[in-house]
């Protein structure tokens, strides 16, 4: 007897029609989300009239933020395990960013003090490659990598994230291994016909990290190497169009020894010497260690910094601290030697409420050729008192809401007025990009006060 292939077809067609439909549920049956975060937000006046003034010294790369904040920022996450089989796993993460100038409730991203960001979108694969010991993690995308970070001033000292592929966390016996390639890229519209062409800087990071060196205590080892990529076009330009050594000011590194003691006074302690040249120091900004997009770039940089955080009496009161000293000589004059300190002491009356003290100073000396501040030496003194409602106990426990009163002193005036439109204040004291500017031109000291809520969570 024959049979129909119409007939025979029938079922198979069905079969992979079925198999179609229950296979995307089968591979994402066992995937949960992993949503994580930042995020700050608040409000505050200036003693006199406006919005809260953020007090920050000119030309230096950090403030301490305590009740000196006045921006809305966040940080939205989302990521998941995609795969864990004998040993091997595959996770994806991605983080989008927001900041709003914090005036009204709607507040467009298309205005100059409102933005969106994407930070982050990469997959990692740990036990991925064959051969390596185990906890090596092969990674590409855009991430945030290995970022070293001082809480109390938000100031990230070494800093290369951005997109790119690495290994990280190899064991190596003694410590472990991690390599990474990075770019970042910046524009020279001062040169180029156009400024939408970009330099791309690429950077090479090596680092040896989990030293052993004294009990409980560990040492990190680190190199970064960058450099601008250039193609034949955009050599050939600088070469036939201007006098810019290209071979020169593009290139950079930077060394840092970094020791972290553990159990310190029931908390850590973290000391961290660093060199740097070239075209691979950042001007004035955070984020030191990856290239900075200048071609003319030439000098040197050198920094010395030592942070962390104790108990003072145990769950009683605790303490933040930082000391940095920094010097940027630039062979055009437009460095500047930054000296900063502060604490920021917290007692807690009780799991929920606390009582935080926070005193910070910057010093900042410039040389003779810096742009966009008063070249003479200055310094800002900031002290805040904030009562504090978070969920536990310790000076990194979030989330936290937050009453504040700031005050804040400088020497010399606060701005200089400027007469065009395009520059009503340019900095003197006082940093302009830092927030609203509602002290007057020539005041040296001023008061703000407001409330702030502040949360992370997951990772």
């Amino acid at each position: 007897m024959k049979v129909s292939r119409q007939f025979t077809r029938r079922p198979l067609l069905a079969a992979l029609i079925g198999a179609s439909c229950v296979m995307p549920a089968l591979a994402h049956a066992d995937i949960n989300p992993n949503f994580f975060g930042y995020a700050r937000s608040g409000i505050g006046s200036t003693a006199g009239g406006g919005s809260q003034t953020c007090f920050k010294a000119a030309g230096a790369p950090a403030k301490y933020r305590l009740g000196n904040e006045c921006e809305t920022y966040a940080e939205l996450g989302l990521g998941a395990n995609l795969f864990d089989q004998q040993g091997t796993t595959f996770d994806f993460s991605s983080r989008v960013a927001y900041v709003t100038s914090q005036a009204n409730d709607d507040e467009s991203l298309k205005d100059d003090d409102n933005n969106i960001a994407l930070r982050e979108m990469f997959v990692t694969g740990t036990n991925a490659v064959s051969g390596l010991p185990d906890g090596s993690t092969l990674w590409a995308g855009k991430r945030f990598y290995k970022r070293h970070d001082i809480h109390m001033n938000d100031y990230y000292y070494w800093d290369v994230s951005g997109p790119g592929v690495g290994i990280s966390d190899i064991d190596m016996g003694t410590g472990k291994l991690s390599l990474a390639w990075v770019r970042s890229t910046g524009s020279d519209g001062d040169n180029l016909p156009d400024e939408d062409q970009r330099l791309s800087d690429d950077t090479v990071d090596v680092r040896w990290t989990d030293i052993p060196t004294n009990p409980g205590g560990s040492l990190q080892l680190g190199v970064d190497y960058g450099r601008s990529s250039l193609p034949e076009w955009q050599e050939d330009y600088y070469d036939n169009n201007s006098d810019i050594d290209y071979d020169e000011g593009d290139k950079g590194w930077m060394g840092t020894i970094e020791h972290t003691q553990s159990n310190w006074f029931g908390g850590s302690n973290t000391v961290a010497l660093q060199y740097a040249t070239d075209g691979i120091i950042t001007s004035d900004g955070n984020a030191v260690g990856r290239g900075s997009g200048s071609l003319e770039q030439e000098g040197d940089m050198w920094r010395v910094l030592d942070h962390g955080h104790v108990w003072l009496m145990p769950d009683k009161l605790d303490l933040l601290y930082t000391a940095i000293y920094e010097d940027k000589n630039m062979d055009d004059d437009s460095g500047r030697k930054w000296f900063s300190a502060g604490v920021r002491p917290v007692y807690y009356w009780n799991d929920i409420m606390s009582t935080a003290v926070e005193l910070g100073y910057d010093h900042i000396e410039p040389q003779s050729n810096v742009t966009g501040y008063d070249g003479g030496d200055h310094h800002v003194t900031k002290l805040t008192l904030a009562q504090q409602w978070s969920a536990g106990r310790g000076a990194m426990v979030r989330p936290t809401i937050r009453l504040f009163a700031t005050y804040a002193k400088w020497n010399g005036d606060a701005y200089q007025q400027q007469l065009d439109e395009d520059n009503y204040r340019q900095a003197h004291a006082l940093d302009t990009g830092s927030g609203p500017n509602n002290v007057d031109f020539n005041d040296t000291d001023g008061v703000t006060f407001g409330a702030q809520m502040e949360v992370w969570w997951g990772s």
